[in-house]
């Protein structure tokens, strides 16, 4: 009886203990709850940090594929050079001698090009400049003067610091070509190629050097086409504005 007596005042006293301090339990609810909450949000935000450094991780990497991928597409050529890699000149110490270049445009817009040159002082071109229509080709021609070499020995095999290069724009049509065309554009310029000299041996008979005859005998005939005046299309036209005489 007297145990029975002592649980039941214990369980009194932890009532009204409870009774006394009903914060107790909605604190350590609340308590529970935040924790929970807590860390759902800190998953839910660890999640989306992921997600979000997933994608820009994703997005860089795309874009950083695409400009390497492009950097190694090789250039797009507006131009057909023959020859393809090489300028070849008859090697004769102390002279001025030409050598000559087929160009063709195999785009399908006009295109602008242009000659340059290490050394402007001793090389020129004809033309140095100009516009070609969609597959229309023309032979330039270059002239060099060959430095004498230190002796008198024929030395063929001489190095010369000379380099041509050719350069293209895409153009409009009807437009007339002047070399500020490639100051105003330098982004869309194109290098279509670097060009090296090789002397050929004036007196000696190689497929090379009559390639190049043929080419330089194309280009005079060119150029006389070009010098002549145009065609005569019918008699001439009296001023406007001139009063007829009467006839009576």
């Amino acid at each position: 009886m007297a145990v029975s007596d002592r649980h039941k005042t214990n369980g009194d006293h932890s009532m009204k203990l409870f009774r006394l301090c009903p914060f107790w339990q909605a604190a350590t609810n609340s308590s529970s709850s935040s924790s929970t909450q807590n860390l759902n949000h800190s998953h839910n935000g660890g999640s989306n940090s992921s997600r979000s450094a997933a994608v820009n991780s994703s997005g860089l990497k795309s874009t950083t594929v695409s400009s390497v991928a492009r950097s190694l597409l090789p250039t797009r050529r507006r131009l057909r050079l023959d020859p393809s890699n090489n300028l070849y000149f008859p090697y004769e110490p102390g002279k001025q001698v030409k050598s000559a270049v087929r160009l063709k445009n195999t785009s399908k817009s006009h295109v602008a090009f242009k000659f340059q040159t290490t050394a402007p002082k001793s090389c020129y071109m004809r033309p140095p400049g100009g516009i070609l229509a969609p597959g229309e080709s023309l032979i330039a021609t270059v002239f060099k003067f060959v430095d004498p070499p230190e002796n008198n020995e024929k030395q063929l095999d001489q190095k010369t610091k000379a380099k041509f290069k050719i350069v293209s724009l895409k153009v409009k049509g009807g437009l007339e070509y002047v070399p500020e065309l490639f100051d105003e554009q330098k982004d869309k310029v194109t290098v279509e190629r670097v060009l090296r000299v090789v002397f050929l041996d004036a007196e000696r008979p190689s497929p090379a050097m009559e390639k190049l005859k043929r080419q330089l005998a194309e280009a005079e005939a060119a150029l006389e086409v070009r010098k002549k005046p145009p065609p005569d299309t019918g008699p001439p036209v009296v001023g406007e504005g001139l009063v007829i005489d009467e006839w009576v």
